[in-house]
């Protein structure tokens, strides 16, 4: 890792200059049941007139749903993808169950054929055999459809209710056999579109997945147990269960194939969202509005706890201000490119190297460089540094300079009314994060305006500025997420872009302890490696090491400290994963 000397020395010929010419100071329900069905009335306040949900609401409220479904939201898990239980959600018994074997081929195949004979779905491509001959014998299956290498050994003798195995030999004609009708393929073109693929199978249309890279195992008659004949027995095909009172349900990309096909198959009807979070857009409310007290299924653990889904509901349909881009989280949605530094000039930065408005033009520019890498917008931004590491302690002895809030509305002002949003950046010497941060409560009670950390600057009460890379707990991290949090909450703003600096693993003291499960902030971890390619990739490697899949990426370019400063082609394309905040110093 490069050393970061050149960064300190910046600081300390730019502190005392800064804080002249800027005239520094310190700164201060109600249940009605009917027959199997149970509707409960919707106390959201989003419950309005003039509410942009309102239709999508009441059509979703109106649904019946059955007693035998949890009349709350709540999450089916699925982190072995055996589609075990989502069975037990929705199928008490079933005379058939389809389990395919390892490979996507089989497992679109096994619920193209599901979906069509209304049978439960299940996966066991090695390692979970025994939950799913466990779910077999629970739903009482006599007929088992096996497709692809599924459950090896597997006989009429492993579960007592099975009288039939038929190994499906992975052909069009076996098929046909099978099922007695004329499928239609349909080609899934990537492994991010399987699930969605999956929510549209429709049982009278007969439709096969077959996904573009893999092709379905033919079976011949080498195959050990179970081996094909030459013609196959027909699978039975059962009737639709839904009766119209089944739950909505929701899938994302991570959602498992067969959890899928089983709630298709059930005849329930499955509304896919890109991201596990339905305050994505307006589309992804509506799917969801009025629900967040009554029956919902999410398919997959990506969307945390039924408790959480229901307050990110209740969250979208109160807050319907939308962020620069559209909708009401920060990521996914758009990224961003964002100059980094301070009103007092370029020498901490990129941002102040020229004045306000045309700084904004600047990296409106630079935002447009990236957009035709990207199919996401790709917004303008700046890092704004609200309080700045000095070498000397200054009136309250903590080493850090907190500019006055009207030194900064300037920028802030311009980049948002230029559409874009800014993040007010805290360097706090011996001071507190949290303390910090309320100076600036001001600025943060804006629906376009985050927060950022940066440890580098955090030192210890004893300690001296610039005599190592400071550092910060988890604990206090924490502090200052339950206040933002709390902020964004009670001004019911949208999602705030809740920032962490880092380039260094003690930087973040325990990481692993800090709570993001604050819905109202997108947790993004900054890595501000620099020097040459190698050094950069090497610290953001490191840094992404059991990071949690909460965190969104960051990456920042140096046009001083990079060997050579990446391109935006270069730092969309080779960075991996893409980061969602680019930040530029």
């Amino acid at each position: 890792m490069a050393s970061r000397t050149a960064s300190f020395r910046q600081l300390v010929a730019v502190t005392a200059s800064a804080v002249m010419a800027l005239g520094l100071a310190s700164c201060a329900s109600t249940d009605q049941e009917g027959g199997e069905a149970s509707q409960v009335a919707s106390t959201s306040v989003a419950e309005t007139d003039n509410s942009p949900y309102r239709e999508a609401r009441a059509e979703n409220v109106a649904r019946a749903v059955a007693e035998s479904f949890p009349q709350e939201p709540t999450v089916i898990s699925d982190a072995g993808y055996t589609g075990v239980d989502t069975s037990e959600m929705f199928f008490d018994s079933s005379d058939t169950v389809v389990v395919s074997g390892a490979g996507i081929a089989q497992e679109l195949r096994a619920a193209s054929i599901g979906v069509v004979a209304h049978s439960p779905v299940l996966h066991a491509p090695g390692g979970s055999d025994a939950e799913v001959i466990a779910e077999i014998e629970r739903l009482g299956a006599s007929t088992v459809l096996l497709v692809g290498q599924a459950l090896p050994g597997f006989t009429e003798d492993s579960v007592e209710s099975v009288s039939k195995i038929i190994q499906d030999n992975g052909t069009e004609q076996g098929l046909a056999e099978l099922t007695a009708l004329q499928f239609d393929e349909q080609t899934v073109a990537d492994v991010s579109d399987l699930a969605r693929a999956t929510a549209t199978l429709v049982a009278d249309q007969q439709t096969m997945l077959v996904p573009a890279w893999e092709q379905t195992t033919t079976l011949d008659d080498e195959t050990p147990d179970n081996s094909p004949t030459d013609t196959l027995d027909a699978f039975p095909l059962q009737t639709n269960r839904d009766g119209e009172m089944a739950p909505v349900v929701i899938a994302s990309p991570e959602s498992g194939i067969s959890a899928v096909a089983t709630a298709r198959a059930y005849g329930a009807e499955v509304r896919f969202m890109d991201y596990p979070d339905p305050r994505l857009n307006s589309e992804t409310m509506e799917m969801v509005a009025g629900l967040s007290e009554r029956p919902l299924l999410a398919l997959g653990d990506q969307f945390g706890t039924g408790e959480l889904l229901a307050e990110k509901i209740e969250r979208g349909e109160t807050v319907t201000t939308e962020l620069p881009g559209g909708g009401g989280l920060v990521f996914p949605g758009r990224r961003m490119v964002a100059l980094y530094g301070h009103p007092s000039g370029p020498a901490l930065g990129a941002m102040g190297e020229q004045p306000a408005a045309e700084a904004v033009a600047r990296v409106t520019e630079l935002a447009k460089e990236y957009q035709p890498f990207d199919d996401e917008p790709v917004i303008p931004a700046f890092e704004v540094i609200a309080t700045v590491a000095s070498e000397f302690p200054g009136d309250d002895g903590n080493f850090s300079n907190e500019f006055p809030v009207e030194d900064l509305v300037e920028y802030v002002d311009a980049i948002t009314d230029a559409g874009g949003y800014a993040v007010l950046d805290l360097q706090p010497g011996r001071a507190n994060f949290l303390e910090q941060a309320k100076l600036y409560e001001e600025l943060l009670k804006r629906p376009n305006v985050g927060l950022a950390l940066d440890p580098e600057w955090k030192i210890g009460p004893d300690e001296q500025p610039m005599t190592r890379v400071g550092s910060v707990e988890a604990s206090e991290v924490n502090e200052v997420a339950q206040w933002l949090a709390d902020l964004v909450a009670e001004h019911e703003l949208p999602q705030k872009a809740f920032v962490l600096h880092q380039f260094q693993v003690q930087m973040i003291r325990d990481r692993s302890q800090i709570d993001t499960t604050h819905p109202e902030l997108a947790f993004v971890l900054h890595a501000d490696g620099h020097g040459a390619p190698g050094d950069k990739y090497a610290t953001w490697d490191m840094l992404r090491q059991d990071l949690s899949d909460d965190y969104f990426m960051a990456w920042k370019n140096f046009y001083d400290e990079d060997f050579p400063t990446f391109t935006p082609q270069q730092t969309y394309e080779d960075v991996n994963p893409r980061p969602w905040f680019v930040s530029y110093q």
